[in-house]
């Protein structure tokens, strides 16, 4: 039995159960769930089987990918992505806030909220200019 007919089963399972736990929440009414939470645990561990799933499969499939494929040029990218958060977290600047709720983002986290922010800025505008240069250079041809 292949892989995919396996995976085609297992999916297939977890789906049957997800129904069987999404009719039981349904029939328990709004409120009941509001309430209790009746009915969700069942849910909830489908959802984080299907999650487990999912992450392996995508760590197998990179790490096959990485170690059959040139691992120099897979290193040399991510650590371009690295010196790019690097650069994009000393630019960065954490003020302590205060939230909508009430709470305090500690000025460690605001700092790295706005190298996420940064780092997402610098990658746009990379990716942006490869596009133009890539279209420039099919011009010129």
């Amino acid at each position: 039995m292949g892989l995919h007919k396996i995976l085609k089963i297992v999916a297939l399972l977890l789906s049957v159960a997800g129904i069987i736990f999404l009719a039981m929440i349904v029939s328990k009414g709004d409120d009941a769930v509001r309430a209790t939470g009746a009915g969700v645990d069942g849910f909830i561990y489908v959802a984080y089987i299907m999650f487990a799933m999912v992450l392996l499969f995508v760590l197998v499939f990179v790490l096959k990918g990485i170690f059959a494929g040139n691992i120099k040029k897979t290193l040399m990218t991510v650590g371009a992505f690295l010196l790019i958060v690097i650069i994009a977290y000393v630019m960065a600047d954490g003020v302590e806030t205060t939230m909508r709720d009430g709470e305090i983002l500690s000025a460690s986290g605001s700092k790295w909220v706005s190298t996420g922010l940064i780092t997402f800025y610098i990658l746009a505008f990379l990716a942006i200019g490869a596009m133009v240069f890539s279209g420039i250079k099919k011009v010129a041809k």
